[in-house]
């Protein structure tokens, strides 16, 4: 089946996800509302702008507005189509936090009508697709679900998990390869016309399950082989040896591509998504978890290098440079560079903390309550400290020159001034 969707579709979260997803079908000729709970980012799409930073996110969104194929809600209408992509947090115990996924489902609901497709984004544990259908078919047993029907499903329910990289989602979104998986393979083909319309990569159909698993698969991937940087990068320290060197000679194997180590690991993804895996298979997943536990103490280390390097003087001040979880973005989910920060100011009470970030413009919530804690601009950070941390490699962070770094206590935890 090759046909391309044409109708009226619905975006239910306008996140990182969700309002790239829109801004790409809009700007293809598809009449698309974005509903979100969060008044300021509706009235934000309304007027054609854009809630956070993203390169050429801005452009594509005004341009949609501008054509009147992007709108923005808080109430869910009536569409031929429903995309869901709300957050999939982890609970305390790190099994999945479905309430977002659910709500969405249980607003849509009401909305569909014989022939409405429901694709869920988020990303989320095996299952969760089905259970979409579930929920909605409790709410609607005037209609035939796919989970529940021998016969021809009123109502196409699948999963399409996004695979970006903020920084490049406007590229990868549509360059990328596509999952799709239905809960029929009916399902899985009528959610595929929809991606079709934007996506130049190859879309693969499989089952519901699969293709959720194989995002979890994807993260949980990245996760152990950055632990295996992250222990490596712990254990040339112990025995003061320069990680950057070890791992520049290693892969020069040609078989060889040892990633790069850091103060943690952050995102939306990557620190979240194994526990979905691990909580679906606690005891087979070993390596996952002992990956889990590496990554997450990461910061914990750097924050007791730091700590000890101060021990060295009276009155030390510590710059630290960087909140974000990654490079030339603003966003601030999961970063370890937080963690860090958090750890140091609360680990040195008496410490002046510089903290230093060209895309946030305040001070975290997280870290607010440290009064010997703020922000300050890079230059005059790196002048004032004795101590300077570098957590996340920002172009404006990379083009310090070494003169300034000179005479100070340097701990480059991203190796960018190796």
């Amino acid at each position: 089946m090759t046909d391309l969707f044409s109708g009226r579709l619905a975006i239910l979260g306008l996140g990182y996800i969700g309002l790239p997803t829109a801004a790409a079908l809009a700007t293809r000729g598809i009449e698309v509302i974005g509903v979100d709970i969060n008044p300021d980012i509706v009235a934000a799409v309304s007027q054609g702008k854009v809630p956070f930073i993203e390169p050429d996110l801005a452009v594509a969104v005004s341009g949609a507005v501008a054509m009147g194929r992007l709108s923005a809600s808080s109430e869910t209408p009536e569409a031929d189509a429903y995309i869901i992509a709300v957050p999939t947090p982890f609970n305390g115990d790190h099994t999945a936090n479905l309430s977002y996924v659910q709500a969405a489902a249980e607003q849509l609901a009401p909305r569909l009508k014989p022939g409405s497709i429901v694709i869920l984004e988020s990303t989320s544990p095996p299952g969760t697709t089905e259970q979409v259908s579930r929920w909605i078919g409790a709410l609607r047993p005037d209609l035939k679900m796919p989970h529940d029907t021998d016969g021809i499903a009123e109502i196409y329910v699948a999963h399409c998990p996004e695979r970006v990289l903020p920084g490049r989602i406007m590229i990868e979104i549509i360059t990328n390869d596509r999952v799709v998986g239905g809960v029929t393979p009916r399902c899985a083909q009528r959610a595929a016309s929809i991606y079709r319309v934007f996506a130049q990569g190859e879309i693969l159909l499989t089952d519901a399950a699969s293709a959720e698993m194989a995002k979890l698969v994807e993260n949980a991937y990245r996760d152990v082989n950055i632990a295996f940087a992250n222990e490596l990068s712990m254990i040339s320290e112990s025995l003061h040896l320069d990680v950057w060197e070890v791992i520049r000679l290693a892969n020069r194997h040609p078989r060889v591509e040892i990633l790069k180590p850091g103060p943690g690991v952050g995102g939306h993804c990557i620190p979240v998504d194994p526990w979905f895996i691990i909580a679906a298979a606690p005891t087979q997943s070993r390596l996952l978890r002992i990956a889990r536990e590496v990554n997450d103490d990461k910061p914990h280390h750097v924050a007791k290098q730091v700590i000890a390097k101060a021990s060295r003087f009276h009155s030390p001040t510590v710059a630290c440079l960087g909140l974000t979880f990654k490079a030339n973005v603003d966003d601030i989910r999961e970063s370890p560079a937080i963690e860090v920060v958090e750890l140091i100011a609360k680990g040195l009470p008496d410490t002046e903390i510089l903290v230093v970030d060209p895309y946030a413009d305040r001070v975290p919530q997280a870290l607010a309550a440290y009064s010997n804690l703020r922000m300050e601009r890079t230059v005059e950070a790196v002048e004032r400290a004795d101590i300077v941390v570098l957590l996340v490699e920002h172009d404006q962070f990379k083009a310090l020159g070494r003169t300034r770094l000179g005479g100070k206590v340097v701990y480059d935890t991203r190796g960018a001034w190796n």
